[in-house]
Parts: structure tokens; C-alpha cells; sequence
């Protein structure tokens, strides 16, 4: 897949180029159960269809090289052991910090959160939930035409995953409509 990206000149190296780009997935967690009696709904559990999903999930983010440097993660357990699956299906650690704000959060809390990154993480990963993570989504990019922009407008599922690149070097400049949607992918689509 092809993605514009914008580039530089090195500060210091004339004739050099360097690229200035920041990665966002937005993973929306996987499917999970129903609050049982007494149960709240921070600490809903994946259900079996979820958890088969994450192993589908993982993946695709090996074929994709998608390798997160850092993970912001909702404190649901369901969140959480989202998380925690598709770093054991991948075999490797995933750096995360499990953010309490998260939780069910708008779209304009979600991008408080990004801009607040390390302007040394390159990628990030933020799972979370809806209808927060969709609308961020759709907020974030700037490509409103693509078929991938038209199909989170009509659902953005649980396991689902948006791709979206920014040509900048800082995450404090991450701004509506300033991305570029990649891919957006779904556990539907993982078992074509």
C-alpha cells in the first residue's frame, strides 16, 4: 500500500533526506462478554470469540510489521487482556501504560492523550473503546473519500484496527482531518 509521506532535509546533512512521520493504529478490544451479576463493566472479560480473534489480529501485525512503539491502553480488563493476547500471539512484549482516562473516553480526550506522547515513538498504539476510538477515527482523517474512512462510518467492531500516518514529526501537532487512513481492518476480514 502506498502512503505519502513528507520528508525533510537532516539538519546537518545537506542532501540527505529524513522522513517525518508518526504512526497511529487505534484498536478498538476485542469481543468480549457480558457483565455477569454484579459484575461492572470495567471488568468484562473476552469472550472466546474474542480471544481467537487477537490470535488472528497478531497476525496480520506480523504480515503488516506493525510493531508499536509504545501502547496506551483503556484499564478494562477487556482492553487490557486484548492486549495482553496479541503480545503473546506475537511472542514479543509490547511497551504499554495503562491509562485509567481512557476508559470509555471522547475523542478529544483520546487526542489529549496522543499529543502527550515521547516525540521519540515514531508509532503508537492506542486500544480503547467505542463509540470514542470510531469518532476519533473519523476525526483524525483527512482522506474522507477512501472506502476505508466510508466502512469505520458504518462500524468500527470490536477487534477492528485503523491505520493512520501524520506528516509531522510531533505528536502535539496530531490534528483533525490531518491524516492519512491507511487501513482499517476487521475480524470479518481476517477470516476471508
Amino acid at each position: 500500500m502506498n502512503v505519502n509521506v513528507v520528508t525533510k532535509r537532516a539538519v546537518g546533512h545537506p542532501g540527505k533526506r529524513k522522513t517525518c512521520v508518526k504512526r497511529l493504529y487505534l484498536l478498538r478490544h476485542a469481543k468480549s462478554r457480558v457483565a455477569l451479576a454484579g459484575q461492572s463493566d470495567h471488568e468484562r472479560v473476552l469472550s472466546r470469540r474474542g480471544r481467537e480473534a487477537c490470535i488472528r489480529l497478531a497476525e496480520h501485525c506480523r504480515e503488516r510489521s506493525i510493531h508499536p512503539a509504545m501502547t496506551l491502553c483503556s484499564t478494562a480488563r477487556r482492553c487490557r487482556e486484548t492486549l495482553e493476547r496479541l503480545s503473546v500471539a506475537l511472542g514479543r512484549d509490547m511497551p504499554a501504560r495503562f491509562v485509567r482516562e481512557l476508559y470509555l473516553a471522547e475523542p478529544q480526550d483520546l487526542l489529549g492523550q496522543i499529543r502527550k506522547l515521547d516525540n521519540k515513538l515514531p508509532t503508537a498504539m492506542l486500544v480503547g473503546h467505542n463509540p470514542g476510538l470510531e469518532e476519533l477515527a473519523l476525526l483524525l482523517s483527512g482522506n474522507r473519500d477512501a472506502a476505508s474512512f466510508r466502512a469505520i462510518r458504518q462500524k468500527f467492531p470490536t477487534g477492528a484496527l485503523a491505520t493512520i500516518t501524520f506528516a509531522t514529526g510531533d505528536w502535539r501537532s496530531i490534528a483533525p482531518g490531518r491524516g492519512l487512513l491507511v487501513e482499517f481492518t476487521t475480524p470479518a476480514s481476517l477470516d476471508a
